[in-house]
């Protein structure tokens, strides 16, 4: 493993960090085309331990605005399919993986510009979990389904729920895939060594979020987004 290159992609954790604090949801979708290119084998694992710290953090300064119902049913259907997602990590090649992450983005774009008008009913919460427990352990990108679901709540409301739901089933994530084997030990530590570049995004989003456009944020992410997600699924189809 090249430490240079883990610590320059520190950069992209880094950026998406500053993102997600801004717009809920976000780290993942930034960070793992770049990853996935890179350092495919640390995938999904580092990605996993480096989001770990972010919505502690967020929960510390809002944990009382949480909106427990809908996390419960996303939490519950997340636990069912956390396994499908480990299978998927043992049983595919690395290509195959790059190809999944990048079609998850692009579905991940996908259900950001949608215009379904849905409500935090257990239904629709439990089927953003479900979605989640696959996507979330084979990818690290599970939060943008139940960021939909709860788009006529609150920004903190939305903010502190989505941590809860990022803190638990990041955990269910790396447990499933430490029973399985497919969690190592350089994931681990490159995981460790982007936490303080997650800080790091998290500080700086701090004071910019009341003066942040985050329609045109929200705009710009999704657009590079799109880029990225098709560039992983050529790049791995075509080497």
């Amino acid at each position: 493993m090249e430490w240079g290159t883990v610590l320059l992609l520190g950069l992209a954790l880094l950026v998406g960090a500053f993102v997600q604090s801004s717009i809920g949801f976000g780290m993942a979708v930034v960070a793992a085309p770049f990853l996935v290119v890179a350092t495919p084998e640390l995938m999904p694992g580092a990605l996993l331990v480096a989001s770990f710290g972010l919505p502690v953090v967020q929960l510390l300064h809002g944990a009382r605005d949480i909106a427990w119902r809908p996390l419960g049913w996303a939490l519950a259907a997340r636990l069912v399919l956390t396994p499908v997602g480990v299978v998927i990590v043992a049983v595919l090649s690395v290509r195959a993986v790059s190809v999944v992450v990048g079609v998850l983005i692009l579905a991940t774009v996908a259900a950001s510009v949608s215009t379904l008008d849905l409500r935090p009913t257990a239904r629709n919460a439990a089927a953003a979990g479900a979605i989640a427990g696959v996507a979330g352990t084979a990818a690290s990108i599970g939060g943008p389904y139940l960021a939909l679901v709860l788009q006529h709540e609150r920004p903190e409301r939305l903010r502190a729920t989505m941590a809860a739901f990022f803190l638990v089933g990041t955990a269910m994530a790396i447990v499933g895939l430490t029973a399985a084997g497919e969690f190592t030990r350089e994931q681990l530590l490159s995981g460790l060594v982007w936490v303080p570049f997650t800080a790091l995004g998290y500080a700086a989003a701090t004071p910019a979020r009341a003066r942040l456009d985050r329609e045109r944020l929200r705009r710009v992410v999704l657009a590079f987004c799109v880029v990225a997600g098709a560039s992983v699924i050529v790049r791995a189809l075509v080497s």
